[in-house]
């Protein structure tokens, strides 16, 4: 038992699902170099987003004939814009397994009104992703960002593919290693693995999805926010940094300080290591203690960056009451910010575990973790 308050504290107390931690370099300083004021169309600007395009492709070792756009409203501005760009062409396969990839159902099914057919599993499982049909389109997230399951690999997506692969990846890009040649459409933002902030989304397309763009046309209207073609053309202008709506350059300059940085440190190799060595301090902190435990229930899908728990104790009576109290002690020791379970998911605790957070803070905050959770059983 725990029952007086550890000796240290995290450096860094945000282990915030999203917006995500800063890197470990940030300070507003380092962002002085921004073209504030200035035309995002003026040749610094264009050029800041061209190389926040290009290094963004060198860290995730995006194919050279694949395009990367940078458009508004986050991943899910870039994944909404997909779907109503790309999709009824053929019937689509929905997959969910956590409260994103249930949105994307919902705008499929109630909203585009397409022919689906649903694949659903309850949080902390996954779908059997080679149970679907992939003549037909597929949409799916990689990482439930808001259940901690993950896609183990692309082994279950066939190369021969006759349909387009849509992937929501934000809690899994630049921390696990995307199959490019298995994802035709992919989606994330800048404020969860690299810290960035949020607002604008990366929009990643194969050529087989740009040709889909340039051979069919929606049956339903598409605002100019989501237009990725001109008279049966791509826009080619979007991948090269002229966005579809004025970026802010003040987060363009955030974003550009977080890639050098991971470049800096030795690109996606080294970001991947520092979240899986942050989400095997919780697994073996977990597994050291008998009254919590991981929601995913295949460990080769547990998330490394959206590491989701649960308590197991039987003395606790009303599991979302006292998670919620937990996250509140943490809070107020300042030593765990912004650690309770998404609304919509099972009672527990959310803890990031990407790129941008220091092993070390991990270290320091579980055994807080420990002392809280004795303080409540014991009140």
């Amino acid at each position: 038992m725990v029952t007086t308050k550890p000796a240290s504290r995290p450096a860094n107390p945000r282990f915030s699902s999203g917006p995500c931690a800063k890197p470990p370099v940030f300070s507003l300083e380092k962002l002085s170099d921004a073209p504030l004021g200035r035309s995002h169309r003026a040749a610094i600007g264009k050029s800041k987003l061209a190389e926040a395009i290009e290094l963004t492709r060198e860290i995730l070792r995006v194919p050279a004939d694949y395009r990367i756009g940078i458009v508004p409203a986050s991943d899910t501005g870039a994944f909404e814009m997909a779907m109503w760009s790309l999709l009824g062409e053929r019937p689509a396969e929905m997959v969910a397994w956590e409260s994103f990839g249930a949105g994307w159902v919902t705008d499929v099914v109630k909203q585009l009104k397409i022919a689906a057919t649903t694949h659903t599993a309850d949080y902390g499982e996954i779908v059997d992703m080679a149970a679907l049909n992939y003549d037909n389109d597929v949409c799916f997230t990689w990482n439930g960002t808001t259940s901690g399951v993950r896609m183990p690999n692309g082994d279950a997506i066939p190369s021969d593919r006759a349909g387009l692969t849509l992937c929501d990846a934000t809690s899994a890009a630049f921390a696990q290693d995307l199959p490019w040649d298995k994802l035709d459409v992919t989606t994330f933002s800048w404020q969860k693995v690299m810290g960035g902030e949020a607002a604008h989304g990366m929009l990643i397309l194969s050529p087989r999805a740009v040709e889909r763009l340039e051979s069919y046309t929606p049956a339903w209207p598409l605002p100019k926010i989501f237009r990725l073609t001109k008279g049966g053309k791509l826009i080619e202008g979007i991948f090269k940094g002229e966005t579809i709506n004025t970026p802010s350059m003040l987060a363009v300059e955030d974003y550009l300080l977080a890639l050098k940085w991971g470049k800096s440190i030795g690109g996606l190799d080294a970001l991947m290591h520092r979240a899986n060595a942050n989400a095997r301090a919780i697994f073996n902190f977990c597994a050291a203690h008998d009254w919590i435990d991981n929601l995913a229930v295949d460990p080769a899908t547990r998330s490394n960056t959206s590491v989701c728990l649960k308590f197991t104790d039987d003395r606790i009576t009303d599991g979302a009451a006292f998670a919620k109290a937990v996250a509140k002690r943490l809070e107020a020791e300042n030593v765990a910010l912004d650690v309770g379970a998404y609304r919509d998911a099972p009672a527990g605790l959310r803890i990031w575990c990407g790129a941008t957070v220091e092993t070390s803070d991990i270290e320091a905050m579980l055994p807080w973790l420990a002392w809280a959770f004795e303080a409540e059983i014991n009140a």
